[in-house]
């Protein structure tokens, strides 16, 4: 497995770099690290990148972790954000309440034309939580869904949060993956919307490495779930249509 890209430029959009790098196959995404970079210039990167994009604009996949922030959907209530304290918060156009980011937890917004791939939103979606499924195995956590409940649990509390916009049938935005960050700024709000919700890390089951090293081994389950996907629609004869 070759080694993951890494580009630290942000604004404007990442350029390429020459350690850029895509993933096997004609149409595999440009996989991208970016380090450690603020929420907000991403999130209107994510938007410039979409909005710019055109018909053969490859994938791209940036994997990141954010300083804190609180981040609230767009129709969320904010009686969800219970004492956000010295923590930022944005209101942002995904869907979904209120969830934290902060250093210790893996960010990974695929940027991907859904309607190229033949892909849905719950597609997409059951492939992120597919992903993490199959990596937390690797270290031998037992990870699952629960129904009409986005995200990925280990005995009950959250170990992956989901959250996904389309626009001009592609997606921002994704998936928070709890590595080893400290867990106290949950506490400041319903995570997710749903009082009194446990969250959960890689750390608490005995997982070791920094958030670049879990994105380095995490990667290669990402791209194969989104692959097994668009090889299923295929089989079936096409999903969901991305709006």
């Amino acid at each position: 497995m070759a080694t993951m890209s890494v580009c630290r430029i942000m604004l404007p959009l990442p350029a390429a770099a020459e350690s850029d790098r895509t993933t096997d196959g004609p149409d595999a995404p440009l996989v991208r690290w970016l380090g450690r970079v603020d929420y907000e210039p991403t999130w209107r990167a994510m938007q410039r990148f979409t909005d710019e994009r055109g018909p053969d604009t490859p994938d791209e996949i940036w994997l990141l972790e954010h300083p804190p922030v609180f981040t609230l959907g767009m129709n969320a209530d904010r009686a969800h954000l219970l004492a956000p304290g010295d923590i930022p918060v944005v209101q942002i156009d995904r869907g979904g309440q209120v969830t934290y980011h902060g250093p210790g937890q893996l960010v990974v917004y695929p940027l991907i034309d859904l309607r190229r791939a033949g892909l849905g939103i719950r597609d997409l979606v059951t492939a992120l939580e597919k992903s993490v499924i199959a990596y937390a195995a690797t270290l031998g956590i037992h990870a699952e869904t629960k129904p009409r409940a986005p995200g990925v649990y280990v005995h009950g509390a959250k170990l992956a949060s989901i959250g996904i916009r389309v626009r001009r049938g592609a997606s921002y935005h994704g998936l928070a993956l709890n590595v080893s960050l400290d867990l106290a700024p949950f506490r400041r709000i319903n995570p997710c919307g749903y009082q009194g919700l446990e969250m959960t890390r890689l750390l608490d089951f005995g997982a070791s490495g920094s958030v670049r090293d879990v994105a380095q081994a995490y990667e290669p389950w990402l791209i194969e779930c989104l692959r097994a996907a668009c090889r299923g629609l295929r089989e079936m004869g096409g999903g969901q249509e991305a709006r």
